[in-house]
This record gives structure tokens, C-alpha cells and sequence, in this order.
């Protein structure tokens, strides 16, 4: 037989993906994959009961069905303090992670250059090889993951064609601050290339930190990608309603690539997701305010336990520190951890380009009982451990 496509041969299947199913063999709390183990609200859910008796059970329009467009523009409008076009800017994807792979398909040509920082979402190195780019790794340096503006500047001067950020940050955390976020800008102008960004996280960022939308900044709104999804702001993971919002010569050519991709998002999701998008800005509060408390309760829980851990500026993710353990391997460690201690997490090499075992990766999207039952089975973790 001829051998398979040499654009598999460089990366893995998803260790995050891997350690859900690991959690599953030994019944440990998964505290891996980053999704809740609440329900999404209750507008969405009784919307969805009746969509199943009403329809729309066909395709809907390829870019996304026109009033889930409408009420997506409204609301991103809303938020990004500007006019979003639902007949030419949008682009309604399968999950951000479409999203993420149309929008590199859609800037990048083989053999072009990608900046993106490291520790990174490990679907994005992926991207990257499927999409032919060559990537430029620019590390955000633990435990605060700042970057150094010089060392982004010599990534610059590759001549890159895009830059991928994901703000705020999965994994470390990281809001990237106004400062950062002109410094990115700057140099993506100076050197004329693409900002992709991952923005699902928009609505979590921790007090005194706000988000900030890139595509805000001045000259950024012509060569950024806004990618994001319902996912993390409804807590819908699984219906994979995605979305990019671009300039309407950059949106059209991603509608072409996402067509051959998938064809469409489910249109009864759409239909039923409506209602989110039409939310107050009470929501938007109220679901930062729990998110905040159980940031407080986990990342409080591990350091009372002895466990050192950054704590996040936005999203749901902690990275722990787990040097002290003595394991060469952090993908066995979490192994471990999961088997002795009843813990799921993924470990820090999969986020990281630098050759860095020393961390780890929990997420703390979980009913407060679930928080409070994973930290009783993490104490003592060093005897469990040992």
C-alpha cells in the first residue's frame, strides 16, 4: 500500500481529547476537557423542544441561516463597538474550530509563515500543518506568559503572512492588556500581515481586566479574523455553533472554503440559538460573576493544598506547576493523576512548543460541588503521588 498523507505525520490525535477517555476508564473528575457539567439556559433549551417538532430540519443558507446572521450582528455590534454587516461580514462555521481552520485556509497559501504564540490551543499547530503554513513560534513565558516585544518583532521580520492569537488565552489564562494588543497591532501593520484571532473566551475576563476586540484597534479592523463561537458563553459545547466575522473581501473568500468543509452548521441549532444572541447585558454579567467565583474557589482549593498555579485573567483554565513531583513525563503524570488521584487534567508539553513538562492544565467549568469533590481527592497528592 502507498503510504498516507505526509500532513498527518507531525502531529497527535488531541491529548486533551485522549484525556477525557482516560478520565472515562477510571472514573475521575475531568477536569481536562474544557466543558461544563451545567445546563445552558433555559431559553435555548425549551427553543430547541420546539424546533424539534417545527423545524428547520434542511440546510439552511451555507454562511448561516439569515436570522441567526441578524441577531449575531446585533450582538457582536453590541460588543465590538462597531457596525457588523450580516449579509457580508459573517461566516457561520461548525464550532470555532472550523472557524479557525477555514480562516487559515482562507489567508494562508503552502509555504507561507504563521506567528503563533506558545503555550497555544493544540488544534492550532494542527491549522497550521493542514494548511501547509510554516509556523513561527513565539513564547509566552511562564508563569506570568508575557512576550517579549523584540522576540515578536524578529518573528515579524520572517515575514509571516498571519499571526494567530488567542485572547483571552487558552491555556494560560492571559488577557492580553491594551499595551500588548497595540504593540501586535503595530507590527501586524508594519509588516502587512493577517491577525486570526480565537475569541470564545470574550465574555470571561476577570475584573480589572476587558476584553479588548484587535479588530478595534486603529487600521485592524481591514486584516483581522474574528474567530469565536456560542460554545463557552452558553455553555452549548456540543452544538458546535461557530463564527467568523471579517471584512466582507475576506468573509466572502471564507465562505467558499467553509463550503467545501462542512457545507453548514445544523440549521435546528441555529434556530434554537437565536434567543442567546438577543440576551441582556445581564447575562453577560451574571455569567462572568459565576465563573469568577469558581476561579476563586479552585484556584484558592489547589494553592491551600499546596498546589502552585497561576491565576487566570480570562477563560476557565489554571496551569499548575508540577515540578516538584519528579516526573520526566507530564503526559504520565496526568496519567497518574488520574488513575491514583481520580483528577483528570492535560498536560502543559501538549500546549507548548519549548521542550516544558513542568505544568499541567485544569479547567474550572463545573458546578461548585464538582470543584470542591475534584480538591478532596487532590489532597494528600503528593503521598497519591509519590
Amino acid at each position: 500500500m502507498k503510504p498516507l498523507s505526509d500532513r498527518t505525520a507531525n502531529f497527535t490525535d488531541s491529548v486533551i481529547r485522549r484525556m477525557t477517555r482516560i478520565c472515562l476508564e477510571y472514573g475521575a473528575v475531568n477536569l481536562s476537557q474544557g466543558f461544563p457539567d451545567f445546563e445552558p439556559p433555559k431559553e435555548i433549551t425549551r427553543r430547541l423542544a420546539a424546533v424539534a417538532e417545527e423545524g428547520p430540519h434542511q440546510y439552511a443558507v451555507t454562511w448561516g441561516a439569515a436570522n441567526f446572521r441578524t441577531a449575531l450582528a446585533e450582538k457582536q455590534s453590541r460588543f465590538m463597538n462597531r457596525a457588523v454587516n450580516p449579509e457580508t461580514e459573517i461566516v457561520v462555521t461548525c464550532g470555532s474550530t472550523e472557524a479557525m481552520m477555514a480562516a487559515m485556509m482562507t489567508v494562508v497559501n503552502p509555504g507561507d509563515k504563521a506567528i503563533l504564540f506558545s503555550p497555544f490551543y493544540e488544534n492550532y499547530g494542527a491549522d497550521a500543518i493542514l494548511s501547509g503554513a510554516e509556523p513561527i513560534y513565539v513564547p509566552l513565558v511562564p508563569p506570568d506568559f508575557r512576550f517579549d516585544p523584540n522576540t515578536l518583532e524578529d518573528a515579524f521580520k520572517q515575514k509571516p503572512k498571519a499571526l494567530i492569537l488567542c485572547n483571552p488565552s487558552n491555556p494560560s489564562g492571559r488577557a492580553f492588556t491594551m499595551e500588548e494588543l497595540s504593540v501586535i497591532a503595530e507590527l501586524a501593520q508594519k509588516y502587512d500581515a493577517f491577525v486570526i484571532t480565537d475569541e470564545v473566551y470574550e465574555h470571561i475576563v476577570y475584573a480589572p481586566r476587558k476584553h479588548i476586540y484587535i479588530a478595534s484597534l486603529p487600521g485592524m479592523a481591514e486584516r483581522t479574523i474574528c474567530c469565536s463561537s456560542l460554545s463557552k458563553t452558553y455553555s452549548i459545547t456540543g452544538w458546535r455553533l461557530g463564527y467568523i466575522i471579517a471584512p466582507d473581501y475576506i468573509a466572502e473568500t471564507a465562505r467558499k472554503v467553509h463550503d467545501f468543509l462542512t457545507v453548514g452548521a445544523a440549521a435546528p441549532l441555529q434556530e434554537a440559538a437565536v434567543p442567546a444572541l438577543y440576551f441582556p447585558d445581564k447575562y453577560y454579567q451574571e455569567l462572568l460573576a459565576a465563573y469568577a467565583e469558581k476561579r476563586e474557589l479552585f484556584v484558592q482549593g489547589l494553592r491551600s493544598l499546596g498546589i502552585p498555579c497561576n491565576e487566570p485573567e480570562g477563560a476557565y483554565y489554571v496551569m499548575a506547576d508540577i515540578s516538584e513531583y519528579g516526573y520526566e513525563s507530564d503526559l504520565l503524570f496526568c496519567e497518574e493523576l488520574a488513575r491514583k488521584a481520580g483528577v483528570g487534567a492535560v498536560p502543559g508539553s501538549s500546549f507548548f512548543r519549548e521542550n516544558i513538562n513542568a505544568y499541567i492544565r485544569f479547567h474550572f467549568a463545573k458546578k461548585q460541588e464538582t470543584l470542591n469533590e475534584a480538591l478532596n481527592r487532590l489532597a494528600d497528592i503528593k503521598k497519591k503521588m509519590s
